[in-house]
């Protein structure tokens, strides 16, 4: 099995009208669901960017912290999903069942291969 990470960016979901996000919501709760049920999901959820306690931040590698990146960047997922699936094609198969619960387009990457995955 191989895990993949299925992602929109951030603002992918802005056309949809405000009276369609509980019915888009519902739709993506239920491809999450089926994806459960199926025992390939791994981890789903969307990102926070609505709050006034969000707070974006960049740690480098000598444990400085700046801000950023910001929210209107197109930089910052908006959401993300990983499966665990035993081919590209089923990892596809998920995405275009989250890209038309979500009315946005998904991008599919591979985890690269670990030996010894922390589980």
């Amino acid at each position: 099995m191989t895990r993949y990470l299925i992602s929109f960016g951030n603002g992918a979901m802005d056309h949809i009208p405000a009276e369609d996000f509980p019915e888009v919501g519902k739709a993506a709760h239920a491809v999450i669901q089926e994806a459960k049920d199926a025992g390939v999901l791994v981890f789903g959820g969307g990102l926070d960017y609505e709050n006034d306690d969000v707070e974006h931040a960049v740690v480098g590698t000598d444990g400085l912290v700046t801000d950023g990146p910001y929210p209107e960047s197109k930089e910052l997922l908006g959401g993300a999903t990983i499966v665990n699936v035993p081919t590209r094609e089923d990892a596809l198969e998920w995405a275009a069942k989250i890209a038309a619960a979500c009315r946005c387009p998904q991008h599919v990457r591979k985890f690269m291969y670990d030996p010894n995955p922390i589980e």
